[in-house]
């Protein structure tokens, strides 16, 4: 894993989502599946979605990024080509914290995540009965 646990990416997507009171599935590296149309099988549903959509083809759409820079010392957001595919970088990970290079350090973790698809967590934000 990276220089973030487990533990503190839980948190840092638990303050970056909580507003949206929207499930979603972290992966190890970061990258975290925004789940706004939540099937039975949260983790199925995400393993889907990143395995097609994490993996970085470089000239491709699967390429693109941007990078959004978070208030309280959270970090950067890096997204993606699919807009429920999002990946944490946090203030300490890249050497260069231009856009450029936080984006790329980011896509990087993308697809790391995307080619080996380890769930570390899974946040079921459904409503009871829902």
């Amino acid at each position: 894993m990276d220089t973030e646990s487990t533990e503190s990416l839980v948190e840092a997507w638990r303050r970056i989502l909580a507003p949206s009171g929207t499930s979603w599935v972290l992966f190890e590296h970061g990258t975290c599946v925004v789940l706004k149309e939540p099937a039975d099988d949260l983790a199925g549903q995400a393993l889907g979605i990143l395995g097609e959509f994490g993996p970085v083809h470089v000239g491709s759409p699967a390429g693109d990024f941007n990078v959004l820079t978070l208030k309280d010392d959270l970090g950067w957001l890096v997204t993606s080509h699919h807009p429920d595919v999002v990946t944490h970088v946090a203030l300490d990970e890249p050497v260069d914290p231009s856009h450029l290079a936080v984006g790329i350090h980011g896509r990087a973790k993308r697809h790391q995540d995307g080619t080996e698809l380890r769930v570390v967590h899974v946040e079921d934000r459904r409503a009871a009965g829902d």
